[in-house]
């Protein structure tokens, strides 16, 4: 799953010392949101406990809680490509599971508790919003002419 995607993001065929893995990205300074969760594994399915900080629209993971500027993370999910995040009870029959979706892959994920279920849903859906890629003026479209639609004139004071 996220292995998939760490090679479209990183590229095929380099070795580690080649690629910056981090997309410059400061993770071990002030994350967003950071703590335990509990992931599913790409190839072999087993779940293992991981720690996992958001930051700048990044989510990475490390087996140790300790991050230090020399931390190597075990992955990468660039938010910007997720589609979705919500509640995965039912799809895993697992307490305080949630998914990450993307348009070829979802991820599960288990929290130690429905609070932090529920923080890291949020975080990581607003984090997806701040960094999607936004819609422009020239791309909206006026779908009763099927031309682009005027730019919206801002309001004059009155």
């Amino acid at each position: 799953m996220a292995a998939s995607l760490w090679r479209a993001v990183m590229g095929t065929g380099a070795s580690s010392a080649d690629v910056d893995t981090t997309g410059g990205v400061e993770f071990w300074r002030s994350p967003e949101r950071a703590g335990w969760l509990t992931k599913q594994g790409e190839y072999i399915k087993t779940w293992r406990r991981r720690w996992f900080v958001l930051k700048q629209g990044r989510l990475f993971w490390f087996k140790d809680s300790v991050v230090t500027r020399a931390s190597v993370p075990r992955g990468v999910i660039p938010v910007a490509t997720c589609l979705t995040v919500k509640g995965a009870e039912d799809a895993l029959n697992r307490q305080f599971a949630f998914e990450l979706s993307t348009p070829t892959e979802t991820m599960y994920f288990i929290a130690d508790s429905e609070k932090e279920k529920e923080e890291w849903i949020n975080s990581i859906g607003r984090s997806i919003v701040q960094h999607s890629r936004s819609v422009t003026d020239a791309e909206v479209v006026d779908y009763d002419s099927g031309r682009p639609a005027a730019p919206v004139a801002a309001d004059s004071d009155k």
